[in-house]
């Protein structure tokens, strides 16, 4: 499908553009409001409630499920206000991996992947919107790829009540490497499953093919996981404001992970790489052996196909046409020449 590319030169920055597909379901909102001693959840939160997060001694979490709706987004994001640009930046989801830091916010997009038992990856853009007790989280779709932060919320399982928004940043991040973790190892299932080893049977060019569409999806996984691994190195340069030093561990924990997967991926391209390279090279080994088989033949009748030309020339002074025997001795020299040859050419080892 063609993407829906952002013309800024055309765009204004206080009229914000959807550039995804567009849907007719309706946006969903669940706002979580916890601390040590609680958690409270609004599984259908009406937006027309939502009059921004107000500084208690609670922390806050709006997850919305769908960013269609562009009218919505945008008064969500006015009500806290979120800057314009960073509003077009959560609607346009062809956005590349991307961190912001503004004077009361942070502001950081992403691509998140989910594993499929399909050849081509599903993608979808993901934003956060991180303040000092508040996380706004949105999703391109529908999904439960954070149901189970949500259970942790909702049970008090773990310490993700104990600790403030940035914490709770940290699980939803770990939630999308993970599922990028989960992606590269299925490919090199299915990398596996190809079945391409087998030195007797002839690859087929469709191998070939779907090494390279693994090769594509593992660049744009490196690709996106290296502009995460920036912003996470950002974390160990110096104090950021909204990440607290006892939750610092967690980050760079996350960019070790990056960088794992990165080696991950360059052990992936390396692997696709190596399968194409045997591809031709067997491609090649069997059209060689096709034609030294071919050439070991014409070589015999060469000299056969030369005696059988001289004796059918048909001019009348040829004395061996009037022999008894003529036509018993042509073939035993021609079998004889046959025979040489053959033998010659596995004394060679040429076939």
């Amino acid at each position: 499908m063609k993407k829906r590319r952002l013309n800024r030169k055309k765009v204004n920055i206080s009229t914000p553009v959807y550039t995804g597909e567009n849907s007719s379901d309706r946006v969903g909102l669940q706002l979580f409001k916890y601390n040590d001693s609680g958690c409270w959840e609004d599984k259908n939160y009406e937006s027309n409630k939502f009059k921004g997060f107000i500084k208690d001694n609670f922390h806050y979490w709006l997850n919305i499920d769908g960013i269609h709706d562009v009218d919505l987004v945008k008064d969500i994001c006015l009500k806290m206000n979120i800057h314009n640009l960073a509003i077009q930046d959560i609607l346009d989801v062809n956005q590349r991996t991307k961190f912001q830091d503004y004077e009361n916010y942070w502001f950081f997009s992403i691509k998140s992947i989910t594993p499929s038992e399909k050849d081509e990856i599903e993608k979808e853009q993901m934003s956060f919107v991180l303040g000092e007790n508040f996380l706004i989280s949105f999703q391109e779709k529908k999904g439960d790829c954070f149901e189970h932060i949500k259970e942790r919320l909702r049970k008090n399982i773990g310490i993700v009540r104990d600790r403030s928004s940035d914490y709770l940043l940290y699980l939803l991040l770990e939630s999308i490497l993970d599922n990028y973790v989960k992606t590269v190892d299925q490919i090199d299932d299915k990398i596996e499953e190809l079945g391409f080893f087998d030195y007797d049977q002839d690859p087929s060019p469709e191998i070939i093919k779907s090494i390279e569409r693994y090769k594509r999806q593992v660049n744009i996984i490196k690709k996106t996981i290296s502009t995460i691994k920036e912003f996470l190195y950002r974390t160990d340069r110096g104090k950021l404001e909204f990440i607290k030093e006892e939750h610092l561990k967690y980050y760079l924990d996350l960019r070790d992970m990056c960088m794992s997967l990165i080696d991950d991926c360059d052990s992936l391209s390396g692997k696709m790489q190596s399968n194409i390279n045997l591809f031709f090279f067997v491609q090649g080994d069997r059209m060689n052996r096709v034609m030294k088989t071919l050439t070991v033949v014409a070589t015999i009748f060469s000299p056969l196909t030369f005696i059988a030309g001289v004796y059918g020339m048909n001019f009348l002074n040829m004395p061996e046409l009037g022999w008894k025997y003529g036509y018993f001795i042509v073939w035993g020299l021609m079998i004889a020449i046959f025979l040489l040859m053959i033998l010659y050419f596995k004394k060679k080892k040429w076939y």
